[in-house]
């Protein structure tokens, strides 16, 4: 079996905001099938773990599509619209400098912590047929400072211990199941 290859351009035959699906012909060479995803530009996440107090922050914060509070990993999107995303890829350039950038800000927007400094831990890959990565970077050191919230987000910041993140994770407690098992990789690798 011959691996795919592009063999048109792609097509996008739905665009709203934030999600587009794309339509692209693939080849073998022998046979040419059109591959249809959904696409969004990538998030980011933050692990914020204090070694020192054996404890992670999480945020928690209301998701209306959970009706109801859940723990999170603070972050966000990486751009706020698909033309910023288009526009990027079309550049072809490192997504990892604008998602350092954009965690470095929702850090603070979000949860009130400026971090001193991140470090690119993993990326998420959704799926052939999803494409939404993604994103998470380590922080061991912050500063607080006020949070800087967007109109309908209700978020706090809340500091658990390193067993209660990891049963947050286990238990559901933690909806956003890629970021749960993320999570749960980092904390096992401290032991």
């Amino acid at each position: 079996m011959s691996k795919l290859i592009p063999a048109s351009e792609e097509i996008i035959s739905y665009q709203g905001r934030l999600i587009e699906i794309v339509n692209q012909d693939m080849t073998d060479g022998k046979k040419t099938i059109t591959f249809e995803l959904a696409r969004r530009a990538p998030g980011i996440r933050l692990i914020l773990v204090d070694k020192d107090k054996k404890s992670v922050m999480l945020s928690k914060e209301h998701r209306y599509e959970l009706d109801g509070y859940d723990y999170r990993l603070p972050g966000g999107k990486v751009f706020d619209s698909l033309d910023e995303y288009n526009g990027f890829l079309d550049a072809k350039s490192d997504i990892i400098n604008p998602a350092k950038a954009k965690a470095l800000a929702e850090a603070e927007e979000e949860v009130g912590l400026k971090l001193t400094s991140i470090e690119h831990y993993h990326t998420s890959v959704c799926g052939t047929t999803v494409q939404w990565d993604l994103i998470y970077f380590v922080c061991n050191e912050w500063v607080e400072v006020d949070q800087k919230l967007e109109t309908g987000e209700v978020v706090s910041r809340t500091e658990v211990s390193i067993e209660e993140a990891q049963k947050l994770a286990l238990n559901g407690g933690m909806s956003e199941e890629r970021s749960a098992l993320v999570l749960l990789r980092y904390l096992s690798s401290l032991a």
